[in-house]
């Protein structure tokens, strides 16, 4: 188990050097992330300890939006006296991701077509 959380730190370390480095828009797990993956597609396989400590994480995922949830509350006047411009912003939002999609299928259903 402590070989997989090595290997994750390890990988979110060197992200970090990077993102310090060489990349400085990139947000260095970010960068980490897309090397464990290259790592792991490379390797052809995940070994046990991180699988182990993934599925760890992955069960107590449900934590990380209890800061979320605490920023709502504590901004809640705000929220509401700003609930309409919210909510046009966000059903907008859908509005237009499901239409981009629709777009970029239909077009891409075409060229799959001839």
């Amino acid at each position: 188990m402590i070989f997989g959380l090595v290997q994750i730190l390890l990988f979110q370390s060197l992200g970090e050097l990077i993102s310090q480095l060489l990349l400085p828009t990139l947000p260095g797990p970010v960068i980490g992330l897309v090397l464990l993956v290259l790592w792991l597609v490379i390797r052809k396989g995940v070994n046990a300890e991180l699988a182990m400590v993934a599925d760890g994480f992955s069960q107590h995922l449900g934590l990380l939006f209890i800061p979320a949830a605490v920023g709502v509350v504590l901004f809640l006047p705000q929220l509401k006296a700003n609930a309409i411009a919210i909510i046009s912003a966000l059903v907008g939002s859908v509005v237009l991701t499901i239409a981009a999609s629709a777009l970029v299928a239909r077009l891409l259903s075409k060229k799959n077509d001839s």
